[in-house]
């Protein structure tokens, strides 16, 4: 909504709510600017209202959100396809792993637990089948976290 300068002159009422949506303004202002980045902060200091101010950051960080979708989009597609490669060891299969679910996390994505999990379960070498088997039939893997599975994989694919 913004401030916007009555014209002509103001009764003493008008004049007082004036006056407190000035103030309420110079507030926002003044968390939105104790926010922002100091990279960012020389853009908008000519700004004069908390409204200019978020229409500004609005406009300049709309674009970024386009971006972050569609890297989301392309690391959903990497999660999606990632498979554990012939001969590779467990613990860089986990990190290769991690690593997009992280990326992904951070671009907005809420990724559980158990959808990484399975996803790992679901993408080792058949070699590892057996040891699938036995961690689902002795474990619930809801339940199951990232190190426990990765502890099993590792320890009894090296028996």
């Amino acid at each position: 909504m913004g401030i916007v300068e009555p014209e002509g002159v103001l009764v003493e009422a008008q004049q007082k709510r004036q006056d407190e949506m000035k103030l309420k303004d110079l507030k926002v202002k003044n968390y939105l600017l104790q926010a922002i980045d100091r990279t960012i902060l020389e853009t908008i200091l000519k700004k004069t209202t908390s409204k200019h101010i978020w229409e500004s950051m609005k406009k300049k960080y709309q674009s970024s959100t386009k971006v972050k979708r569609s890297q989301l989009q392309a690391l959903r597609r990497e999660f999606d396809t990632i498979q554990m490669k012939k001969g590779e060891y467990v613990a860089n299969y986990f990190s290769r792993t991690m690593s997009i679910a992280n990326k992904m996390q951070m671009n907005g994505e809420s990724i559980t637990n158990v959808a990484i999990v399975e996803k790992i379960l679901c993408s080792m070498t058949p070699q590892f089948d057996y040891i699938i088997c036995t961690i689902e039939e002795s474990n619930n893997v809801d339940e199951l976290t990232i190190g426990e599975l990765k502890v099993h994989c590792w320890f009894m694919s090296e028996r």
